[in-house]
């Protein structure tokens, strides 16, 4: 399979990512294609040739090496990174589909731009950025499900017992470098695991970002809101108008006698 055609075309997304989306395709291509590539189909090579199983009934290690290898794990570890990056082809495409959206606007406006950066992530853009992050974790994580449910954890037994038909009895099956294997398998685990992580905190980041923003944006709001009452409404009354308001809780007689005295002040 030619990788190397993948990674140019995914290695253009680089320019639309976070540092947590550069580091994610950084390890998927030092880590896991990489040694995908270079040692890992040659370390399972030889993994139907080399498996042995104490008998000699025809047919007896086929059906035990299908029963032990339900899928090939270079087959399983392919279709995860066809799938794990295939999402991010959803973010090219919708700058593409906004830099031909922008091209037609300039067309017909005479050199106005519809967007300013069409790889900005905003609007349409971020939700699909964000959906592509959930896509690849979510493939990563149910590939991680398949082979601990395939293989029964993420280990590989020297020994492997087999009672299938037409095996005449219970069988004694051996696989070639089983140490070797398992290093290799719990490598690309914890790739996968690394991998997940850097799609949750680059989510995180992307949706605290936004939060961040909008609250930004509510309290400048609230401000200019906030200013403009002030600057049509009077803080405070004139004295003159408390002056001339009466107290409820005098009565009428106690009213009319103060302002005689009052008046007696003002005439000495």
């Amino acid at each position: 399979m030619n990788w190397s055609g993948l990674e140019n075309l995914l290695s253009g997304v680089n320019q639309y990512s976070t540092a947590f989306g550069r580091i994610w395709l950084s390890m998927v291509f030092v880590f896991r294609v990489l040694v995908f590539v270079v040692a890992a189909q040659r370390v399972w090579g030889d993994e139907n040739k080399d498996f042995v199983c104490n008998t000699r009934q025809p047919g007896c290690t086929n059906v035990c090496y299908d029963h032990i290898f339900p899928i090939s794990h270079i087959r399983l570890w392919a279709l995860q990174l066809i799938f794990v990056t295939c999402p991010s082809l959803m973010v090219m495409a919708h700058v593409k589909l906004r830099e031909g959206k922008d091209r037609k606007y300039v067309e017909l406006h005479q050199g106005s731009h519809l967007y300013a950066n069409p790889g900005k992530k905003r609007g349409g853009l971020w939700w699909t950025y964000l959906l592509s992050l959930i896509f690849k974790a979510g493939f990563d994580s149910a590939f991680l499900y398949i082979l601990f449910q395939l293989y029964h954890g993420y280990d590989l037994p020297r020994l492997s017992k087999c009672q299938l038909s037409p095996c005449p009895n219970t069988v004694d099956c051996f696989i070639s470098r089983p140490t070797e294997k398992k290093i290799f398998m719990l490598f690309m685990v914890i790739s996968s695991a690394v991998c997940i992580l850097m799609c949750i905190l680059e989510m995180i980041y992307l949706i605290g970002k936004r939060i961040m923003k909008i609250l930004k944006i509510r309290h400048e709001n609230e401000r200019l809101v906030f200013a403009d009452q002030h600057e049509l409404t009077t803080i405070a009354p004139a004295r003159s108008q408390w002056r001339s308001r009466r107290d409820p809780t005098v009565t009428d007689s106690e009213l009319e006698l103060s302002k005689r005295k009052d008046a007696k002040t003002t005439v000495l």
